[in-house]
């Protein structure tokens, strides 16, 4: 391991994080009733701007009034590129309930937008005695974030977790879909003919390198990594597809724009029974290894070492939160 100590962001159960537009209150019960870990209530695209001041009042209500019970609270900001933001930051901190957890900010491009909000974040809560301190979601969704994806996820010690934003993402590079998430046929490749000639297509994830990249820029700076959202809520094989890819990557869990996509969410992103109980026997064969005095040892005719403590560990405290709801 390197010299330097990575620390961690707070643990905190994120297989699923449902999306819920400001300007509809109606809609707020549901989600506190819902399975969702991580409920984020949306200032930002999901609200139209003559909405805008009204949706702030709305949820600055429902933290004071609605019972959130173990759920993560977060609340998605309008841009710094708008005359919104500081007003939903300052009014959310001055006005709102402490159990608001986590503030997510969209669209960021630089460290400096990170500093820039935790700057204001951070005078806010200092003036009120705020005794909670927020954190920050960030959604890497444009080219100049990607770009800069190192840097922005090592800008703030309040940083929790990096979000996919994949249609702006999408509208930022350029790319040829007007998709939100899933795949693209033309992001395929064309095999040499076969020995009866045909040539077969097999299609590609056009997503793979954007989200590893902000999975690395995640894990390296102690993050969680989230997938972002799939915009057709009718194909539950589509989204499930989807969130496994991520998951493969190392997300921690993906966006649900639609409560049907939540149980598929925290299914896929929850350790199975069979990987839990054999993370468990990989703990158990190494802690008698260790006493033997041997640094390896051998299990089910695979050989385990230190790095596999490591992988067991991490689903087993998964396992664990999980199983403590």
């Amino acid at each position: 391991m390197s010299f330097y100590t990575v620390e961690p962001a707070p643990a905190r159960l994120n297989r699923s994080e449902l999306a819920v537009p400001g300007s509809q209150p109606q809609m707020f019960e549901k989600a506190a009733a819902s399975a969702a870990d991580v409920v984020f209530l949306d200032l930002e695209d999901a609200v139209a701007p003559d909405e805008k001041v009204q949706a702030r009042r709305n949820i600055i209500a429902a933290s004071h009034d609605i019972d959130w019970g173990g759920k993560t609270l977060s609340v998605r900001i309008n841009g710094l590129d708008t005359h919104y933001m500081y007003r939903d930051v300052v009014d959310l901190i001055e006005q709102g309930s402490e159990r608001i957890d986590l503030i997510m900010i969209p669209k960021v491009g630089t460290a400096a937008d990170v500093y820039a909000v935790d700057m204001l974040v951070t005078q806010a809560e200092t003036a009120m005695g705020r005794r909670k301190r927020l954190g920050f979601e960030l959604i890497i969704e444009t080219a100049l974030g990607m770009q800069n994806v190192e840097a922005i996820a090592a800008a703030s010690r309040r940083n929790e977790s990096l979000h996919f934003g994949v249609a702006d993402y999408a509208a930022s590079t350029r790319a040829r879909t007007t998709q939100i998430g899933g795949v693209n046929r033309d992001y395929a490749v064309l095999t040499d003919p076969l020995e009866d000639g045909r040539r077969e297509r097999h299609w590609g994830d056009m997503w793979h390198y954007a989200l590893a990249r902000m999975v690395v820029a995640a894990r390296a700076n102690g993050l969680r990594p989230l997938d972002g959202p799939f915009g057709d809520f009718s194909d539950p094989e589509g989204f499930e597809a989807a969130a496994r890819r991520a998951a493969v990557l190392g997300c921690e869990g993906k966006w649900a724009i639609h409560p049907s996509q939540i149980a598929l969410a925290n299914a896929v992103m929850s350790p199975s029974e069979a990987e839990v109980t054999r993370a468990r026997r990989i703990l158990e064969a190494m802690a008698e290894a260790e006493r033997q005095g041997k640094g390896a040892v051998s299990l089910d005719g695979r050989l385990i070492d230190y790095a596999s403590i490591r992988q067991a560990q991490v689903l087993v405290e998964k396992a664990d939160r999980i199983a403590a709801g």
